[in-house]
Parts: structure tokens; sequence; C-alpha cells
């Protein structure tokens, strides 16, 4: 990439970031209710989103081969155990990640 491309890209991903950002305080105001689907969305699509996530994470996962899944059970125990316990979404994903990557690499 050219130098112009480059600072073209980073504007770009700039505007992109701020407009997604700054975009629900400019469509509802302080003084205004919040819409009731947009209430729904905010309590339907974690829910949703996390779901699409998993089938997505396991699609291509094999339990009639070579370590049967096992990696990515014992990886989802942990992120599921660690955030139950300590109710710490960055930490349960960060140690469930490293716990699948050391599983992956070292032992399966």
């Amino acid at each position: 990439m050219t130098l112009f491309q480059q600072i073209l890209t980073i504007a770009i991903c700039a505007i992109g970031t701020m407009t997604t950002r700054f975009l629900p305080f400019i469509v509802f105001f302080r003084g205004e209710e919040t819409p009731k689907y947009i209430q729904y969305l905010g309590k339907a699509l974690p829910g949703a989103i996390f779901g699409m996530l998993i089938v997505y994470c396991l699609k291509n996962v094999s339990v009639l081969t070579y370590s049967y899944g096992l990696p990515e059970l014992i990886g989802i125990a942990v992120t599921a155990v660690l955030h139950i316990w300590k109710r710490k979404t960055l930490l349960s994903i960060a140690a469930g990640t490293a716990v699948y990557m050391l599983l992956i690499q070292f032992v399966f």
C-alpha cells in the first residue's frame, strides 16, 4: 500500500468507528425515552449474537476424528466456569482462549 492508501484506510476506519460510537447519542436524545423496540433489541440481541458465535466457532469441529472436539469443549468449559465464578468477561474470554490455544499446541 502506498502512504496515501494507508492514511485513507486509517481515516475510513476512524470515521466508521466514530460513527458507530456517536450515532446512538445523536439518534436518541437524553430527554427522550428509548423506544420499546430498541429496549427489546438490547435485551434479545446479546444472547442471539452469543449463540451465533458459538455455532460459527464450532461448525467445523468433528467429534468423529482425533481430538474429538475436546480442546473446544475444555476451552468453553473454562470460559463458562470462570465467567460464572468471577463475572469478569475479559478474564473468562482470555483464559478460555489461552487454555484452548495451549491445548491445541501442546496436547492435541
